[in-house]
């Protein structure tokens, strides 16, 4: 007979055995799977062990919670044994349910601890190969101040020999090189990642990354080696090199510590200390803004090998480094997509172009062959120039890749610490293989295009009828996967910094498609480091400049730093880990706060508005909403948030205060804004009617005229949309509540308009930074791609329903609008997935929908009093299982459980005399 009820999908912290763990009490996640409808769990047991061979016996010697009666199969806090550093942990669930079936024990899954305290590192030190003089040390430039200092600094390998002569049963290195490292053990890379550690505020603190490098430890003689860039450490001020800011924490440098334990029972620790040997690398040139040399001339064959005569190396030189190590929590960058080029074209003599076909995150591979000393340059670059040869003219220039030859037969290579946004590479001092090289060029034998982002897991998957939609959701897709690095970039080039709106505004949309629960976490950690005393959250985190053009304008703006209480509560929201929320409060408390003393008469008009708005001059700053409306409406809505924090965590003084603060903003911003002969906002702009709506700020009374004005303001404008960067999310998100998705679909099903059709007719393969696909501005940005959020939410119709944690309560809500015909989209929550797909047929609207174990769905289908609605061929009178909820606004309205339905709706049609 097949079992019930099963259990899978095993998470600590939302990953999957994950290395280095820095929590003492990590939060534990599993599914349940059933194969009958509405099953939700009763109880579960919990076994942790120290070892393998107790967890099969079924014995949690480290903690068994007992059969523990609770629904609750999502972060479930470990309660056991005090955790030990650099430990291994071993654990499986059970559970129970409302059938009264038991599951069987799940497969058991691990997690292994980090270092908890300073001297779990057992002495290790920071080390390099030369140290940055405190004078040259500057760790927030102020942007525009020129450069009294110029240096191309030294790019260090560092190697360490050791011996093992026991039988190892385990071995893990953790390691932190700043700004980014490679480690090489025994001649082997160290696991799959490009750029580790994580960007972080690095003059107080910085990420390690944890690795298990069992397989590689050999029993006798070992090398450890390491390589060095620079990273967001230091920006080398290189003249001809593109240098966006000029931050400089100090110059690279390393800590690690190899721990290795034997089969008996004894234990080696190899760490960073003044025994270790150094010298300079073959990459000669290191940028996160400028690119990568590198020089193969100088590469040391067997350096990171035993047995390597490292005579010539001189001694590592100990170094200060940042106060604290914490362990690396998000995924990590790694190579995904590869890119072959689909045209190759010489627009001027000796240069090549090569078209990759999309525009990308990431690096190049070179195949070449030629002489010792010939030197091939590689440029990225977004754009063409009219001339056909490749510009970066609007994305940080100059920026390239080099590579000196060292002539021994095919060589392969590809930058190890830098990266761009790309669709085209030209190429000079080689010849594409196949092509005319009377001078003896460099062959270039391929050129490959790899794209770098976070490892994030995809979670959602959306399609429909309508192409336009189909291609938006890619063009979309492409700028979210290009800006999630180690922080959620703006852009992949000429910037690369965490810009905080789009954490926010953004984040459904990415969410949908992606488990960003770990990158958010590691985000509110940069905010809380990058917070100044005054309680300012700088508009990027971590904050590596100062930005003062402008005023100040570029560092203060309420809408980009309410991520700081924005943010902390969409995780807790869509993972339901209540504990990001206990962390981040006296943050929110401190920024909220702060926003207070920059108000007057509680109207908040700093900063930048409605970023990239479309109005009659170029985009920047606000201008179809005049500045108040929307640092004022943010400074609303982060109170009440913060008051529905506050109440959560048992706060109840604070929360009744932060209401009626907040009630107080409300009355100042209806005073101010709103005209109530008109029923308008301000200017009566889509972005300030939008926003009042979907914060709460207008009356009960006023709201439908409001929103009335908002469709009015689109229409007028031949459907046409006017909000930026802010606004637009608000835009969407009102009229979806409102059940105007057909403005949605009228607004963004075309192309003749600045918006998402408009930037693919320009040939755009990113979302762009401007709505008009300017040649001018960034062409990989992620802001402005909100519409995704309808694509599931809306169209799709997958939402969390009112009061959800972490989608726990689910609303099937489809909006079959304008042509399209059917819809499908899918999103693995917490709780397991979630899936619906619909059709209009000649038999009528076919909806089915997959909702997850432990958690309940509202299904909302198009249909009268008159319809007839099956599912699964059987009327819903015979579906006891099923609540019909009632028929209201044309839809009807049936909950359920968990399962896969499916519902057939028959309308009858309208009789005409």
């Amino acid at each position: 007979m097949a079992q019930r009820l099963t259990v899978s999908q095993l998470h600590c912290n939302d990953q999957s055995a994950p290395q280095g763990i820095q929590s003492r009490t990590p939060a534990l996640s599993w599914e349940l799977a059933s194969d009958q409808r509405n099953t939700t769990q009763t109880a579960y047991r919990i076994l942790v062990a120290d070892s393998e061979k107790s967890l099969a016996k079924n014995v949690g010697n480290v903690w068994d919670s007992q059969k523990t009666t609770s629904p609750a199969s999502i972060q479930v806090r470990y309660a056991g044994r005090p955790l030990e550093p650099n430990k291994t942990y071993y654990w499986k669930v059970k559970t129970w349910d409302n059938h009264g079936q038991e599951s069987g024990w799940s497969a058991g899954a691990a997690w292994h601890t980090g270092l908890f305290a300073a001297s779990d590192w057992q002495g290790a030190q920071w080390i390099g190969y030369e140290k940055l003089p405190e004078q040259h040390v500057n760790v927030l430039p102020v942007d525009g101040k020129k450069d009294t200092y110029n240096d191309n600094n030294v790019l260090p390998l560092l190697r360490k020999e050791f011996a093992a002569r026991k039988k190892v049963k385990s071995a893990t290195l953790f390691i932190s090189g700043l700004g980014q490292f490679e480690a090489v053990l025994n001649g082997q890379k160290v696991g799959s990642h490009f750029l580790d550690p994580g960007w972080t505020k690095y003059d107080q603190q910085a990420q390690y990354v944890t690795f298990d490098v069992t397989k590689q430890v050999r029993k006798s003689s070992n090398a450890l080696g390491v390589l060095l860039g620079n990273g967001f450490y230091y920006v080398p001020p290189v003249k001809g090199r593109f240098r966006k800011l000029k931050v400089a924490f100090g110059y690279p440098k390393l800590i690690c510590r190899l721990a290795v334990e034997y089969k008996d029972g004894s234990r080696q620790d190899i760490v960073s200390d003044q025994s270790w040997k150094t010298a300079p690398g073959p990459i000669t040139f290191s940028s996160i803004y400028g690119g990568e040399d590198y020089n193969a001339t100088l590469e040391q064959p067997g350096w990171a090998t035993p047995g390597f005569n490292d005579n010539s190396w001189k001694a590592a030189l100990p170094v200060a480094g940042p106060p604290e190590l914490l362990a690396q929590q998000q995924e990590p960058l790694q190579v995904f997509d590869t890119f072959q080029p689909q045209r190759v074209t010489q627009p001027t003599p000796g240069q090549w172009v090569y078209d990759f076909g999309q525009n990308v995150s990431g690096i190049v591979e070179l195949q070449v062959r030629g002489h010792r000393g010939d030197t091939v340059r590689i440029a990225p670059a977004e754009l063409l120039a009219a001339d056909g040869t490749a510009t970066q003219k609007n994305s940080g220039r100059p920026y390239y890749f080099t590579y000196i030859l060292k002539g021994d037969g095919v060589e392969t290579w590809r930058p190890r610490f830098s990266y761009y946004g790309f669709r085209y590479a030209q190429v000079t001092g080689g010849v594409p293989k196949g092509e005319a090289n009377s001078n003896g060029r460099p062959e270039i034998i391929s050129l490959t295009s790899l794209h770098t982002r976070n490892a994030a897991p995809r979670v959602g998957e959306f399609s429909c009828s309508n192409d336009l939609f189909n291609r938006t959701n890619t063009l979309i897709d492409w700028a979210i996967k290009s800006n999630l690095a180690s922080v959620f970039t703006d852009c992949p080039h000429r910037e690369k910094l965490g810009w905080l709106e789009e954490t926010h505004l953004m984040g459904a949309s990415m969410r949908y498609n992606y488990d960003i629960a770990t990158l958010c976490r590691k985000t509110i950690q940069d905010m809380q480091a990058s917070q100044l005393p005054s309680g300012l959250v700088p508009e990027i985190a971590p904050e590596y400049v100062k930005f003062e053009w402008g005023g100040d304008i570029f560092r203060d703006s309420p809408e980009w730093g309410s991520a700081s209480v924005l943010l902390p509560w969409y995780v807790y929201q869509w993972y339901g880990d209540q504990q990001v929320l206990r962390d981040a409060y006296p943050m929110m408390q401190r920024y909220v706060a702060y926003l207070g003393t920059q108000a007057k008469d509680h109207i908040n008009s700093k900063g930048l508005g409605d970023w990239y708005d479309l109005g009659p001059k170029p985009p920047g700053t606000s201008q179809q909403t005049p500045m108040g409306v929307t640092g004022t409406a943010m400074y609303y809505h982060d109170l009440t948030i913060l008051a529905q924090i506050a109440r959560l965590l048992g706060k109840t003084t604070e929360a009744t205060s932060y209401e009626q603060l907040a009630g107080e903003v409300r009355k100042a911003f209806n005073q101010k804004f709103f005209n109530p002969s008109t029923k308008q906002y301000a200017t009566g702009s889509q972005a300030a009617n939008a926003m009042a709506v979907y914060m709460g700020l207008v009356e009960g009374k006023d709201k439908v005229a409001v929103v009335e004005n908002l469709v009015r303001d689109i229409q007028s404008r031949d459907n046409a949309l006017t909000a930026g960067d802010i606004g637009y999310r608000y835009v969407l998100r009102v009229l979806e509540d409102a059940g105007r998705s057909d403005v949605i679909f009228t607004m963004n099903n075309r192309s003749d308009v600045p918006g998402y059709g408009y930037q693919l007719a320009q040939g755009a393969t990113a979302l762009t930074e401007s709505w008009a696909a300017l040649p001018t501005v960034s062409n990989n940005h992620l802001m402005l791609g909100h519409l995704m959020e309808w694509f599931y939410g809306g169209l799709a119709g997958i939402r969390p329903a009112e009061g959800s944690v972490a989608f726990n309560k689910i609303d099937i809500r489809p909006e079959p609008v304008g042509d399209v015909t059917s819809a499908k989209a899918s999103y693995h929550s917490p709780y397991g997935l979630i899936a619906d797909e619909w059709k209009k047929t000649a038999a009528g609207f076919e909806l089915t929908a997959t909702i997850p174990a432990n958690t309940t769905a509202t299904v909302y289908l198009p249909a009268t009093a008159a319809s007839t609605i099956t599912e699964s061929g059987q009327p819903l009178a015979q579906r006891p299982e099923l609540k019909i909820l009632g028929v209201a606004d044309g839809r009807a309205r049936v909950g359920v459980g968990s399962g896969t339905y499916r519902f057939l709706v028959s309308t009858p049609p309208t009789s005409s005399n």
